[in-house]
């Protein structure tokens, strides 16, 4: 379970390679390609296709299924034959978009889940042979920038550090920046081996669900703010006016709750900033739930009950170490991350 750190000299989030940003001019006799980004999480496989405007880009296509990739991964140290199936068949369907929308101008990348499995590569060419994706299983640093790189617009105004944090299904990444004329920089960044799966399957759904799981649930916080230690002390002494931002289905869920949705809503939830207050007490009405309490509410359901306890635990330990007034939510990341890089290589000025 690797982890990793990195700090000063800080770097300007660069759109295209992770260097120095330098002002691009906007290039309107550019031939507007139709750009593609796949991201094959543990638990997710999601896809975006996008054209870009002034200033952005227009989504003209988007799917996402939960293929639980990672699903017994912490056991084995493999990617099991059902999920592995799983997925090769949402990247079917990923592929399939792709080529109907000619896009021009692709990157597909797998996390957490391939970075740890030993047959991961033997899995990227099983998709490479079977979808015609070509997976790239990029390291943590990259993940992070490329979240980071997706949803900083989203932070709240002001001019304290911010911490963006991505809980996946494999892993956590955390990354510490700031901000100079609206461009974050990235000031350290961390990879904890605990996402949605991996600390769920460390616990033990009999746990979670038994009449203990409440002691079952602080475990889980307490592995996760154990592997958040090291960051913890690259974080700044200073914490006025501190921010936090998250991306991940954990936020957008809880958002989703304290919103009382009765169907989920990016356009409600992308870009909200919950009172921390409200955010903790959702985390721990959920952990007393069972599973079927769990599955009627309405944006959580039975796809994801069995998992979003462990998403409120780390969620819970982030909150702990870096305690900002608001949470603010991202329903975009990777994705949106890998579309910006794209386009900025190609001169568009996003």
């Amino acid at each position: 379970m690797a982890q990793g750190v990195a700090s000063a000299p800080a770097l300007e989030l660069d759109a295209q390679q992770g260097g120095p940003s330098k002002p691009r001019p906007w290039k309107r006799e550019v031939h507007r390609h139709t750009y593609g980004a796949v991201d094959l999480g543990t638990n997710n496989c999601r896809l975006l296709i996008a054209r870009p405007n002034e200033g952005g880009f227009t989504v003209i296509d988007a799917f996402s299924r939960i293929v639980r990739l990672g699903e017994g991964l912490a056991q084995n140290g493999e990617l099991s034959g059902e999920a592995m199936d799983r997925a090769v068949g949402a990247l079917g369907v990923c592929a399939d978009k792709l080529r109907r929308r000619n896009v021009s101008i692709a990157r597909s990348v797998a996390t957490e889940a391939c970075r740890r499995a030993k047959n991961g590569e033997e899995f990227s060419e099983r998709v490479r042979q079977e979808t015609g994706i070509v997976l790239d299983i990029i390291p943590p640093q990259e993940e992070a920038r490329l979240a980071v790189l997706g949803c900083h617009k989203l932070l709240e105004p002001g001019d304290g550090p911010a911490l963006i944090f991505d809980i996946g299904g494999g892993s956590t990444e955390l990354v510490l920046v700031d901000q100079q004329d609206g461009v974050p920089r990235i000031r350290a960044w961390w990879s904890a081996p605990w996402g949605v799966v991996s600390l769920t399957e460390s616990e033990g759904r009999e746990h979670l669900e038994g009449p203990d799981r409440l002691a079952a649930y602080k475990r889980m916080r307490e592995r996760a703010r154990h592997a958040f230690a090291r960051f913890v002390a690259m974080l700044p002494e200073e914490r006025e006016g501190i921010r936090l931002l998250g991306t991940s289905g954990t936020v957008t869920t809880l958002a989703s709750v304290h919103l009382a949705l009765p169907t989920y809503d990016r356009r409600a939830v992308d870009g909200l900033h919950v009172p921390i207050e409200a955010m903790q007490k959702i985390s721990t009405m959920i952990a007393n739930m069972d599973y079927d309490e769990r599955s009627r509410l309405p944006c959580i359901g039975s796809e994801r009950a069995d998992l979003v306890v462990a998403g409120c635990a780390i969620l819970e330990a982030i909150i702990e170490i870096w305690p900002a007034r608001n949470l603010g939510v991202a329903d975009r990341g990777i994705r949106e991350g890998i579309l910006r890089s794209l386009m900025a290589r190609d001169g568009w000025e996003l």
